[in-house]
C-alpha cells in the first residue's frame, strides 16, 4: 500500500444507516469511527472527517460543494495518499463525477456506499469500505481521478451509473465495464481511461434536466426557459433525437444564449446518428446544440453547471464543454 494515510469523508447514506423503530425504518446513524471499527488491521492509517450525515436524496448543491471542498482540502495535505467518500447510492454517481471533473491531482479519490443498512441481514457496507480503502491506498490507482468502488468492482466516475433499485451489484458501466477489481488484498486494474479537469468556479444552479418520451409536448422546455434557466440538458431519444415540434423552442433557447445539451435516455452509446430528417443529430448540431458524448443526463447536468460557472460568457461555453 501507498505510504501515507487514507482520509475517509463520511456523508451518511445507507452505508451509515440503522433501523430506528421510532422513525419506522433505517436512518443515518453510524459515524466514521463506527464504520471503520470493523476493518482489519494492516491497512493504511485512517483519518476520519464527517461532512454531513444525510440520505443522499436530501443533498442540495450546497451539500455537494461542501463535500468537494472537504475532499480538496484532504487531497492537498502531503501526508494523505488517497481519499474515500462514503455516500448514499441515490446520487453517488453525480458526486463522484463532479470530483472527477473538478479536483486536480493524481491522488486516488474513491466513492463507495452500500445498498443495505447496517441493521440488515447481509449488510455489505464494511466490505465495500474495506475495498475502497485498499483502492485509495494503491499506487497503481494514482492518476485515474475519481473511481466508484462497490461489490469489489472499480468503475470510472464518468461511466458508472446506478442500474438497479435494490441489487448490491447496482453500479455498472454500461458499454464499458469496470476498470478493475479488488481481489482479496490486491487491487487489479484492467484499463486506464483518460480524464481532463475543468476549471472550478462553483456550480450554476439554474440548469434543467428534461427527459423525452413518445409524443411529449414542449411545455417542460418552455417552462424552464420562462423560469430563467441558464442551461438545458435534454435526455433525447435514441442517439440524440427530438420530435420536430421541439425544434423552435430549442432554437430560441440557443439564440437567447441558453445552451442546450443533448444526452440520450439510452444507458449506453454515443450521441450520434446519420439521419437526415428534422430533429435528428444533424439538425440539432446545426442549431448549435452541445452533445453529452456518453454522459447520462444527470452527469451532463453536473458538467453544464460547472461549465456555466467557469465561463466568462456564454460564447466560451462550447470551448469549455469540449475540453473534457
Amino acid at each position: 500500500m501507498e505510504n501515507g494515510r487514507v482520509a475517509i469523508v463520511t456523508t451518511g447514506g445507507t452505508i451509515a444507516m440503522q433501523h430506528d423503530a421510532a422513525a419506522g425504518g433505517a436512518v443515518p446513524a453510524l459515524g466514521g469511527g463506527e464504520l471503520t471499527a470493523a476493518l482489519p488491521s494492516g491497512l493504511s492509517r485512517l483519518e476520519i472527517a464527517e461532512a454531513v450525515r444525510l440520505p443522499s436524496s436530501h443533498f442540495t448543491l450546497e451539500t455537494l460543494q461542501a463535500i468537494r471542498e472537504r475532499v480538496v482540502e484532504l487531497v492537498e495535505e502531503p501526508g494523505v495518499a488517497g481519499v474515500v467518500v462514503t455516500h448514499g447510492t441515490d446520487t453517488l454517481e453525480e458526486t463522484a463525477y463532479l470530483l472527477d471533473l473538478t479536483v486536480p491531482g493524481k491522488k486516488p479519490i474513491v466513492v463507495t456506499g452500500a445498498m443495505r443498512a447496517a441493521s440488515d441481514v447481509g449488510y455489505e457496507g464494511y466490505a465495500n469500505l474495506l475495498a475502497a480503502v485498499r483502492v485509495a491506498a494503491a499506487p497503481q490507482v494514482r492518476g485515474l481521478g475519481t473511481v466508484v468502488v462497490l461489490d469489489d468492482e472499480i468503475h470510472a466516475a464518468r461511466t458508472v451509473t446506478k442500474m438497479h433499485t435494490l441489487s448490491t451489484a447496482t453500479f455498472q458501466s454500461p458499454g464499458w465495464g469496470p476498470v478493475g477489481r479488488v481481489e482479496g488484498d490486491a487491487v487489479v486494474l484492467t484499463r486506464r481511461p483518460g480524464r481532463r479537469v475543468l476549471q472550478w468556479r462553483g456550480l450554476e444552479p439554474h440548469v434543467s434536466l428534461i427527459k423525452l418520451a413518445i409524443g411529449m409536448g414542449v411545455d417542460p422546455l418552455e417552462d424552464a426557459l420562462a423560469r430563467g434557466a441558464r442551461g438545458i440538458v435534454i435526455e433525447a431519444l435514441g442517439g440524440g433525437r427530438v420530435p420536430p415540434w421541439w425544434l423552435p423552442a430549442i432554437e430560441r433557447s440557443v439564440s437567447e444564449s441558453v445552451p442546450v445539451v443533448i444526452a440520450s435516455r439510452c444507458p449506453a452509446g454515443r450521441v450520434w446518428d446519420g439521419y437526415g430528417y428534422p430533429g435528428a443529430y444533424r439538425t440539432l448540431a446545426e442549431l448549435g446544440c452541445l452533445f453529452a458524448e456518453g454522459l447520462n443526463g444527470q452527469k451532463a447536468r453536473v458538467k453544464l453547471m460547472v461549465v456555466l460557472a467557469a465561463a466568462e460568457g456564454t460564447e466560451k461555453v462550447p470551448e469549455l464543454w469540449n475540453e473534457e
